[in-house]
C-alpha cells in the first residue's frame, strides 16, 4: 500500500526548491540524492557523476533573475557568480529554510514503476543495499545536463577525445591543436578558455549562431528579458535583439563568426562576451562541419583539414531517465510531451520540474512549477482533462516548430515570463474552477433541499 509520502528525485537546483515548497505546505515527502551533496550541476567534481561544471564555469543568466524569490542572493556577488558561490548559495538556502534533514544523500533510485492505483513502486540503492516503497507521487528534478550527445562522424581519430561534460580545466592543453566541436554555451566557454593555453583552438559549427554579450550597454543582458519585450510579437523582439546587438558590437561576421542563415531568436542563443575578440585575435578559428575523422587529422565540409591532438565536444545532451523502463517512458530523440512541461497526460501522479530549456534562468521557473505541483498534491488546484492537456501539448510543440529550427536542442523551450504567466494562470484557473464547482454543488443542494421542503 501507498504512504501519503511524494518521492523527489534528486537535490539539485530545482529539487531543493519543490523540497523547500512542499515542506511549507505540510506535504511530507522523501528526497533522495545520489551525491554526498546538494547543488546538482552546480557542484564542481560532484560524485554523483553527474556535473557538467568546469573549474572556471560561471552563471549565464544574472544573479537577480536566477535568484529563488524569497531568498535573495547576497548583495556583494557579482552580477554573475561563479560556480562555488551558486553552490554556497543553495547551501545557505536549505539550511536556512531547515531542509539539509529533509534529504537522503548517497542514495540512488534505481527503479520507479507505475502501478495500476495512479500511485508509484521506487526502490532506492544505497550502502545499506535495496529498499522499495510506494509513493503516492513521484517528482522528477534530476536535471537533463549530465547524459552526453556525440555526433556521428565518418572514420576514426587517433587522438583524445571527449564531451564538454567531462571537461574540468584546460591541462594538459599547452601547445596542442584542439578541435571543439559545437557552439552552444559550453562549447564557447571552453573554446575560449582553451585558446589561451593552446597552440590553436578551432571551433567546427554547422550553422553559425547568434553571439550574445553578457552585457548590453553596461546593463546584464537578462536586464533586456522583461515582461514588455515578450509581450512584443516575435518579429519586433528580433529587430529589437538584433538592433542592441549591433549597437554592442556590430557584425559578429567581421570579427570572423559567420552570420547565421536562420532568424534570430530562432535557436538556443548564445551569450559569451569574449569568443568575438578571441576570433578577431586568431586564437579561435571558426570552421564549418566536420566532414570526416582522419587519424590525426580532421576534414571539414569547405575541403580543408587541420592536424587535431584533442577533440571535445560540445554538442548538448540527451535526456535520459535510467530509472524509468523504456517501455514506461523513454523520451527518443529529446521528445517528451508534456503539459505545461510538468505532467505527463497519461501518468497521474508523475511530475517534472525543471525539465525544460528557457530563455531566462531555471531556478525562478522551477520554483513556480513547484508551487503548481504542491497546489495539486494538496487539492487546492485542480488539472484539465486528459484530452485538454493532449491539445494543449500539441498547439505548444507546433509553435516551438514554428519559432526554432529543427533539432532535438529545441524540443523544451520556454520563454521566461510567458511561461510563468502560463504557470500562474494554471494556479488561479484552476482554483477558480474549483470554487465554482464547490458553489455549483452548494447551490445544487439548496436547490434539492427547496424542492423537498
Amino acid at each position: 500500500m501507498a504512504t501519503d509520502r511524494v518521492c523527489i528525485i534528486g537535490a539539485g537546483s530545482s529539487g531543493i526548491s519543490t523540497a523547500k515548497i512542499l515542506h511549507q505546505k505540510g506535504i511530507p515527502f522523501d528526497c533522495f540524492e545520489k551525491g554526498s551533496g546538494i547543488g546538482g550541476n552546480w557542484r564542481y567534481l560532484n560524485d554523483n557523476g553527474m556535473s557538467s561544471a568546469y573549474k572556471s564555469l560561471h552563471i549565464n543568466s544574472s544573479k537577480r533573475n536566477m535568484e529563488y524569490s524569497d531568498f535573495p542572493m547576497p548583495d556583494d556577488y557579482p552580477d554573475y557568480p561563479r560556480h562555488s558561490q551558486i553552490l554556497d548559495y543553495f547551501e545557505s538556502y536549505i539550511d536556512h529554510f531547515g531542509l539539509r534533514n529533509k534529504i537522503t544523500f548517497r542514495t540512488e533510485v534505481v527503479r520507479v514503476t507505475p502501478l495500476n492505483d495512479g500511485t508509484y513502486s521506487v526502490t532506492i540503492r544505497n550502502d545499506a543495499g535495496e529498499r522499495t516503497e510506494n509513493y503516492r507521487a513521484v517528482i522528477v528534478a534530476n536535471g537533463h545536463h549530465w547524459c552526453p550527445k556525440y555526433p556521428d562522424f565518418p572514420g576514426k581519430f587517433s587522438g583524445m577525445a571527449m564531451h564538454s561534460h567531462n571537461y574540468k580545466t584546460p591541462d594538459g592543453i599547452l601547445d596542442k591543436n584542439i578541435l571543439v566541436v559545437g557552439i552552444g554555451n559550453s562549447a564557447c566557454d571552453i573554446a575560449c578558455e582553451t585558446s589561451r593555453s593552446a597552440k590553436q583552438t578551432f571551433l567546427s559549427t554547422r550553422r553559425s549562431a547568434y553571439i550574445l554579450p553578457k552585457y548590453i550597454l553596461g546593463r546584464p543582458l537578462d536586464s533586456y528579458l522583461t515582461p514588455f519585450f515578450f509581450a512584443m510579437p516575435l518579429w519586433l523582439r528580433r529587430i529589437y535583439g538584433q538592433f542592441l546587438l549591433f549597437l554592442t558590437w556590430g557584425s559578429q561576421a567581421r570579427y570572423g563568426v559567420p552570420a547565421p542563415k536562420h532568424q534570430f531568436l530562432s535557436e538556443h542563443p548564445t551569450i559569451t562576451s569574449d569568443l568575438l575578440n578571441l576570433v578577431g585575435y586568431g586564437r579561435v578559428k571558426i570552421k564549418p562541419n566536420v566532414k570526416e575523422l582522419a587519424g590525426d587529422r580532421v576534414r571539414f565540409e569547405d575541403g580543408t583539414e587541420e592536424p587535431i591532438d584533442i577533440i571535445i565536444y560540445g554538442t548538448g545532451y540527451k535526456i535520459v531517465f535510467p530509472f524509468f523502463d523504456q517501455s514506461f517512458i523513454d523520451p527518443q530523440n529529446n521528445e517528451l510531451p508534456l503539459y505545461k512541461r510538468v505532467i505527463h497526460p497519461n501518468y497521474p501522479n508523475l511530475y517534472f520540474i525543471g525539465l525544460f530549456q528557457p530563455i531566462g534562468a531555471i531556478m525562478p521557473i522551477a520554483e513556480w512549477q513547484s508551487k503548481w505541483v504542491a497546489g495539486i498534491l494538496e487539492g487546492s488546484v485542480t488539472l484539465p482533462s486528459q484530452e485538454e492537456m493532449k491539445r494543449t501539448i500539441k498547439i505548444e510543440q507546433q509553435r516551438l516548430k514554428r519559432q526554432y529550427i529543427d533539432s532535438t536542442r529545441h524540443t523544451m523551450q520556454v520563454d521566461f515570463h510567458p511561461y510563468i504567466n502560463e504557470i500562474k494562470r494554471e494556479l488561479k484557473r484552476n482554483s477558480k474552477q474549483s470554487s465554482q464547482r464547490f458553489i455549483i454543488s452548494l447551490l445544487g443542494k439548496t436547490s434539492v433541499t427547496e424542492r423537498l421542503a
